[in-house]
């Protein structure tokens, strides 16, 4: 005689195993949620950046011999609800407090891109004086000697249209706070040797 059909089967023959349901139940909320997570992954690129690759002479601060222009930034994919960006390029390879090389704030929720070179910021926007003190773009410089140095260039997308960032702010206290308060962000990371 075969087993019998008890409540609670789930109309299977047999008893169904409390482990199998929890997984189904798992797998179909895994599976309906993955379309969200696809359509909310932002990305960054950039003509003047390749991930990982040495940063051009173009893009380097005058002192350590290049032309201090910024690098083309454009970005897609910003979640619902984003009120503005912020832009940063941060040296991750200065401890322990990094090193900023670039802020810019309250970006309109609308702009896509940062020209290469920017001369001008969309309306509304602000540069925030980084590390080098340098309201503005001012390009990786490493001590020599000190080996390879990696720039992080990061988008942020805010939940606000303000962000507030003090002049000469630590970098790595930066990176934090907009870590924790972004909806999103996404990087691409260059290299200099010092």
């Amino acid at each position: 005689m075969g087993p019998r059909h008890k409540a609670g089967d789930d109309g299977l023959c047999g008893t169904v195993d409390p482990t199998m349901r929890a997984l189904a139940f798992t797998l179909s909320l895994a599976l309906s949620a993955a379309p969200a997570a696809a359509q909310a992954a932002m990305t960054i690129a950039s003509k003047d950046l390749k991930p990982g690759a040495p940063i051009a002479a173009a893009h380097i601060y005058p002192r350590c011999g290049g032309q201090n222009r910024s690098p083309e930034l454009a970005w897609s994919g910003a979640p619902a609800g984003t009120k503005s960006f912020v832009v940063t390029a941060i040296d991750t390879s200065v401890k322990p407090n990094f090193w900023s090389h670039w802020i810019v704030v309250d970006l309109p929720p609308t702009t896509q891109r940062l020209p290469g070179a920017v001369a001008q910021l969309p309306q509304g926007a602000r540069s925030v004086a980084g590390n080098f003190g340098d309201s503005g773009y001012a390009g990786p410089c490493p001590p020599k000697g000190s080996g390879a140095h990696n720039y992080e260039f990061t988008v942020w997308a805010m939940p606000t249209p303000r962000f507030d960032v003090a002049p000469d702010a630590n970098a790595r206290q930066l990176a934090e706070r907009l870590r924790k308060a972004a909806l999103a962000h996404a990087t691409v990371t260059g290299v200099v040797t010092g």
